[in-house]
């Protein structure tokens, strides 16, 4: 496994073999169908494009498209100015907007064919654009890949190709004020130990302290969340052939520990979690200090520490050591993938190579997109990590023998689901359907989501 703190990255071997089995295709849900005339268009032009050769005499224009707020929207710019500056014979149009209407705005792009050269990918989405040929196979491209680990990369491989390179890892986690434990008189539990039961007994005592504090943010409406809770079982939400890979009783048992918290003061009731659903990490129990605990990915650590206005810790997720295996996972944050329709594959590819391996790409960004993929990158701008950029990678370090491996590339429609996790969650904590109602309703939606 990879070292998160002043190592030295060991060579990657490159497997040009698919690690994951395709499904079949499915339509862009905002837009319909594309023919095939357009997706063989696609594949051809990414063949075609593959030769092409960066020209240092001749002038290219790019479009990258990312999702984000105005610090992300700020930082890549200074990576796109530090990049021109190198190649001044590459300009970079930037097209950014939030996530609720990236992914629309995206579609809409595809299938009028105004796709961006240069395109922010996240893996629920990662196999529809590769199977669709909208998005091409970076192995026909020179961009370095071997600081970056196996089994970090390998969650955008699919079908043989590359369809998208991590620029950052995550680890989701529970987040904990100590301040707040002390507050309620209440002992930090051990994470290497603690089981679900007693993660619900401290959350409950917590509620119950009179210090008008609750013990957990709601963690049913979670995705990454229960696929810890599934994996500790030898289940995953979705197995390598794209289809769904755990028991009904599972998200029937997931729900009950939520409801069990509802009832006896452990969370918020119903109504108010719905709301704090709405707001960011800021606006949380644990940003507001009206928390003990929360499910949040690491990389949010230092913006939830700065909105408390005191130090937190990195929990692992209760019942690591009392289930089947080992849940936790660690995630490629996000992707960076080529239309494979450019005009300008060379200078895309450049660009996606600077971002990903360049330190002064990583100087720049530094944790935004979760810790730097390339470990190089990593230990080059360490030095320049906030305390909670280094309490992220401690605590990933200390994970490094415990987690056994990632997550499979989801399904085409997995886009759908999160939206549909939370939905039902809500029906469940208003109790206008039981657990067992739900995880039926669930695996209805997400089957016919995901084709």
């Amino acid at each position: 496994m990879r070292s998160f703190l002043s190592t030295t990255s060991r060579p990657r071997r490159r497997l040009l073999t698919a690690t994951l089995v395709a499904t079949t295709a499915l339509t862009l849900t905002a837009c319909g169908q594309a023919d095939d005339t357009s997706a063989g268009a696609a594949s051809e032009g990414a063949e075609a494009a593959a030769p092409a050769e960066f020209d240092p005499d001749e002038e290219y224009t790019l479009r990258y498209a990312w999702w984000g707020s105005d610090v992300r929207h700020g930082l890549n710019q200074q990576v796109i100015d530090a990049f021109t500056e190198k190649y001044p014979n590459v300009t970079i149009v930037p097209d950014f907007t939030d996530w609720d209407g990236y992914w629309d705005k995206l579609a809409t792009g595809v299938a009028g064919g105004d796709t961006p050269d240069v395109i922010m990918q996240e893996e629920r989405y990662l196999r529809d654009y590769g199977e669709r040929g909208v998005i091409a196979d970076l192995n026909d491209f020179d961009i370095a890949t071997d600081k970056i680990e196996e089994e970090i990369l390998s969650v955008g491989e699919f079908d043989g190709g590359q369809y998208g390179i991590p620029t950052g890892i995550n680890v989701y986690s529970v987040l904990a004020n100590p301040a707040v434990f002390e507050k309620a008189g209440v002992e930090m539990p051990d994470d290497e130990t603690w089981t679900w039961e007693e993660y619900q007994d401290i959350a409950i005592e917590i509620g119950a302290s009179g210090q008008s504090v609750f013990g957990m943010q709601d963690h049913g409406y979670n995705e990454p969340g229960f696929m810890v809770f599934a994996r500790q079982r030898g289940e995953e939400l979705y197995t390598p052939e794209g289809e769904l890979g755990y028991q009904d009783e599972t998200l029937v048992d997931w729900w009950n520990i939520a409801l069990n918290l509802q009832k006896n003061g452990g969370q918020p009731s119903a109504s108010e979690t719905v709301e704090l659903e709405t707001g960011g990490p800021e606006q949380s129990l644990l940003g507001t200090n009206r928390g003990a605990m929360g499910a949040w990915w690491t990389n949010q650590l230092t913006a939830i520490q700065t909105a408390a206005g005191t130090d937190l810790e990195l929990l692992r997720w209760p019942g690591e050591t009392e289930g089947e295996r080992t849940g936790m996972y660690f995630k490629p944050s996000m992707y960076i993938s080529m239309s494979a329709d450019t005009e300008a594959p060379a200078a895309a590819a450049m660009f996606i190579d600077f971002m990903v391996n360049d330190p002064e790409a990583g100087r720049i960004l530094l944790s935004d997109r979760g810790l730097p993929a390339n470990t190089d990158v990593r230990t080059a701008v360490e030095a320049q990590f906030t305390a909670g950029d280094v309490k992220a990678a401690e605590f990933m370090k200390d994970l490094e023998d415990e987690i056994v491996d990632g997550v499979p590339t989801p399904p085409v429609g997995a886009g759908e689901v999160a939206a549909i996790l939370a939905r039902i969650n809500s029906e469940v904590l208003f109790e206008r359907m039981t657990p067992e109602e739900g995880a039926q309703q669930f695996r209805a939606e997400v089957e016919q989501a995901i084709g």
